[in-house]
């Protein structure tokens, strides 16, 4: 059964980075896309970055574009998401999703596995 299981979120100051991790129990990963969500308190979970199958292709929410990126390591069977230049607004759960198939989903109901989420926290 397909799992995924997100690392790395934690408390960080305005202005400075994390890195997030998926790794991701997948037999055939390179024919999976992945993407990055996030749900803020009180509000409704949204897209952040998509990466296909052999992170040719990638794409991004216009909040994050040119402060996040998104990456994999198909070796490995893990998706990273690394985040600069963080804002407070950028606090939220991160979950991360993945599909078999070809291209890049932005939307949520695209995706069929989801990890657990990790919580990101940016003070100012």
């Amino acid at each position: 059964q397909e799992q995924l299981v997100e690392s790395g979120g934690g408390l960080v100051q305005a202005g400075g980075s994390l890195r997030l991790s998926c790794a991701a129990s997948i037999h055939t990963f390179d024919t999976y896309i992945m993407g990055w969500f996030r749900q803020a308190p009180g509000k409704e979970r949204e897209f952040v970055a998509t990466i296909g199958g052999n992170g040719g292709i990638t794409y991004y929410a216009d909040s994050v574009k040119g402060r996040f990126t998104i990456s994999r390591d198909n070796a490995l069977n893990t998706v990273y998401l690394q985040m600069s230049s963080l804002k407070p607004e950028d606090t939220a759960v991160y979950y991360c999703a993945g599909r078999r198939g070809f291209g890049i989903i932005s939307t949520e109901d695209g995706y069929a596995y989801w990890g657990q989420g990790t919580q990101v926290t940016v003070s100012s």
